[in-house]
């Protein structure tokens, strides 16, 4: 199995491919292929960002400013940025602004530029500054939020790279990474970039950072938890190489097969190991359960395989369902990561029944050899926590029916919750480390990688540039664009609010404002629109296609910006200009659709909302509705399988349904905790919703297996369900329990994705335990009062199930 990681593909996604394929997006590849750029050719160049910022809180006094301009005669003596940067193109900076305006040339060449710069007193190059910076919005952009205009000064500026883009689209890797190294290199004033080279450096910061704090900090409470369960240094090793080895084969499968392994390197390990910790708990307590005083090692161990080993199948079975629903889900990384997870269940049950055990009975029979004494008392047996378990069989018989309905109401109050969730694509850092962590001693320290604290400076300072259509909101139009009431519509579109003022080269576009270009280019072309408007409010209403003809003749260029022409025919326009980045991602996104419904209302005409802002919430939308796919398919799927083979073991296809049901409590119960908890719907939540119907089943199905056990061994009720509760209790405890704290070290976590995982699934094994321990106990009591024989269902408080 270890060959095969070998094969193993990482499959790292890019940003465009963590979201399923909407319509916003469709549509957005769409007017890539049909649409032309403003000079009338293909999109071929990207740009990038390189930002400066001075110590003394000035990066637009003269030296920083000349600096600048060095840095960028530096950075193109490099052979791959000359190369990249295109004919017509430029370096967008304010240095370049003020120091063509000091030559008194806006063609001055890079060596004018710095040689009138340095010509400049500091006097002339604040008088320089302000006036561009209060006459050109364009210039304005450049420079940081910290801009003050009494004193000309700002903390810090951009440079805009623009560069040609290989054939993927993307701008080569040898300029990003010159871009990169050169701007290290640089201390005052400071250069820094956000590329993905500069994010590169901040993950290995951020690895080291996890395995000097995060990860001993982990390994510390799971071995803790795992001494304090175990009591026994033997079986925490043994259950622990089985860990492992579970993980190694679920990788090893990947490899052979030859499945992308994606996000599963970093969520299958962690869900592995919750479910093989459990496996071990389960074998080692119900071993401890069986071996009676003085006796062989092998025999106990047989027989505790042999009776764990259902329920254990069972798990696997549910479980793996429940994960492999995730086939249905949208995204193409979340169902590689159901099938990698569904192998690493089916790993992780033959490890233990067949590997663990038999190093169990190996190691403790050699020990015993040295007369080490390996009579282990199970988890629970204790004063403290029998008492807690037996609480939740007390409950059971004296209140279940109101345990149950108080379960259902939270059930019930849980959909309400799921609706308030915030959604967002994913959560960024947007603080520092706290103090404390960086004064741990030694390699403990916690050290903020410089990409993250610049990208919060960035967030906050800086105001994206809008380069290009991608940057803006599209309206696209398909239909009959030739209807009189196209126009009309277009110009009703324009006015609903959403598209920001314009300013400078943000204007916006329409087939209306290229036809007013136009017009005042030419005089015929001006008196045909007037003919066409017969409203009289300057919006033509009749004759379009006759007047796309004279626009394509007039100037092509201009029209195939806006309107699609194939084979003389018009299948589309647009409407292109920036958005009002007023409001949440939802609320943009709403208002957003809302001017492509005004323009398609009541007409044959198909308009849809292209923006950043429409392609992100679509995907999250579309995430959303694939979690609710996943869950109901996964919720069917298991009640069915899971009735069927309760009606084959058990003779009762009713305990299984009835273990089922409490699933639906625990995938409640930890959406009502995000909300209150104020953990929004992203794509990392998402993943880890399998986790809750996954545990939720395993815990479960372990309480009701050892109940019906029970009760095939001639128990009455009221002993098989103290045994259950109470002996699987324990070993469920433990389980829950290690994997808990192996997740609560992640919450120390500074970034709030990580920090929600671990709080997510803390929150989803802590609630699956309670319902399994006192919510499943109360459920068994109303199906028993209504299968069992009255004579069966009775209080024998004072007996306790003896071992088998």
């Amino acid at each position: 199995m270890a060959v095969g990681i070998g094969n193993i593909e990482g499959g790292e996604a890019e940003d465009e491919d963590l979201f399923p394929e909407t319509t916003p997006a469709e549509k957005a590849e769409y007017v890539d292929e049909r649409y032309s750029t403003e000079d009338g050719t293909e999109t071929d160049t990207a740009y990038t960002e390189v930002y400066v910022r001075d110590e003394s809180n000035n990066a637009l006094s003269k030296e920083p400013l000349l600096d600048t301009l060095q840095y960028k005669q530096t950075v193109l003596e490099n052979e791959s940025v000359a190369v990249a940067i295109p004919a017509d193109g430029e370096i967008t900076s304010i240095a370049s602004i003020v120091a063509a305006a000091a030559a008194d040339d806006p063609d001055a060449t890079l060596d004018e530029q710095i040689g009138a710069l340095e010509s400049t007193s500091e006097a002339e190059v604040t008088s320089i500054v302000s006036e561009a910076l209060s006459e050109e919005p364009e210039a304005r952009q450049l420079v940081s939020n910290s801009y003050d205009p009494e004193t000309t000064s700002a903390e810090s500026h951009q440079i805009i790279f623009v560069f040609e883009t290989t054939e993927d689209g993307e701008i080569n890797d040898a300029v990003t990474s010159h871009l990169f190294e050169t701007a290290s290199d640089r201390e005052n004033p400071e250069y820094f970039t956000l590329n993905e080279h500069a994010l590169v450096e901040a993950n290995e910061q951020m690895n080291e950072n996890t395995i000097g704090l995060i990860l001993p900090v982990a390994l510390a409470l799971i071995l803790g938890v795992l001494a304090f369960t175990y009591r026994d240094l033997v079986d925490v090793i043994v259950g622990m190489v089985g860990v492992v080895v579970s993980i190694i084969w679920m990788f090893g499968i990947l490899g052979w097969l030859e499945i992308s392994a994606g996000i599963t390197m970093i969520v299958g390990p962690v869900l592995i190991a919750a479910l093989s910790i459990d496996y071990g708990f389960h074998i080692f307590m119900r071993y401890r359960e069986q071996r009676d005083s003085g006796e062989p090692i092998r025999p106990p161990m047989n027989r505790a395989v042999r009776s764990v080993s259902i329920a254990l199948c069972l798990v696997t079975i549910t479980a793996g369902i429940g994960f492999l629903s995730n086939i249905v889900n949208p995204l193409e990384n979340i169902r590689d990561l159901g099938l990698g997870i569904t192998f690493g269940v089916i790993s992780a049950f033959l490890i233990f029944v067949t590997l663990v055990p038999a190093l169990k009975v190996s190691i403790d029979q050699t020990l015993e050899r040295f007369r080490l004494d390996r009579q282990k008392h199970p988890l629970g047996d204790g004063a403290v926590l029998r008492p807690f378990l037996q609480s939740g069989v007390v409950l059971a018989k004296r209140a279940a029916p109101i345990v149950v309905v108080v379960a259902l109401v939270a059930t019930a109050g849980s959909a309400a919750a799921w609706t308030a969730l915030d959604e967002e694509p994913f959560e960024q850092q947007t603080e520092p480390a706290p103090e404390w962590m960086g004064e741990l001693p030694g390699p403990l320290a916690w050290e903020d990688p410089e990409y993250n604290l610049n990208e919060i400076y960035v967030q906050e300072q800086f105001q994206p540039v809008a380069q290009n259509e991608g940057d803006r909101i599209q309206i696209l139009i398909q239909g009959d664009v030739t209807n009189d009431e196209t126009l009309t519509r277009i110009h009703e579109a324009k006015d609903t609010g959403v598209f920001a003022e314009s300013t400078g080269n943000t204007d916006t576009v329409s087939v209306l404002t290229a036809m007013d270009d136009l017009a005042e280019e030419d005089d015929e072309f001006a008196a045909a629109i007037s003919e066409a408007d017969t409203s009289g409010n300057g919006v033509p209403d009749t004759n379009l296609e006759a007047l796309y003809n004279e626009m394509y003749t007039l100037s092509p260029e201009s029209a195939s910006q806006v309107i699609e022409s194939t084979d003389g025919t018009y299948q589309s326009i647009r409407i292109i200009g920036p958005a009002d980045g007023g409001g949440s991602l939802s609320e943009r996104a709403d208002d957003q659709t809302a001017v492509a419904s005004t323009v398609e209302d009541d007409s044959n005409l198909t308009a849809t909302a292209v923006s950043e802002t429409t392609i992100l919430q679509s995907g999250i939308e579309a995430i959303t509705d694939g979690i609710l796919h996943v869950m109901v398919l996964a919720l069917v799927s298991v009640f069915v399988v899971y009735t069927i083979i309760a009606r084959y073991l058990y003779g009762s296809a009713t305990l299984g349904a009835v273990t089922v049901i409490p699933i639906v409590l625990v995938t409640g119960l930890v959406i009502s905790g995000m909300y209150v908890l104020d953990l929004p719907l992203t794509l990392v939540t998402a993943l880890l919703m399998s986790l809750v119907i996954g545990l939720g089943i395993d815990y479960n199905i372990h309480v009701s297996d050892r109940f019906a056990q029970e009760l095939e061994a001639g128990r009455n009720f009221s002993q098989a369900l103290e045994a259950a509760v109470v002996n699987t209790g324990g070993a469920l405890l433990g389980s829950a329990l290690t994997t808990a704290v192996a997740f609560a070290a992640i919450i120390l976590h500074p970034h709030p994705q990580l920090e929600n995982l671990g709080t997510l699934v803390v929150l989803a094994l802590l609630m699956s335990f309670l319902v399994s321990v006192f919510v499943l106990p109360s459920l068994l009591t109303i199906w028993a009062r209504f299968t069992l024989p009255t004579e069966e269902v009775t209080e024998t408080e004072t007996t306790s199930p003896s071992d088998d």
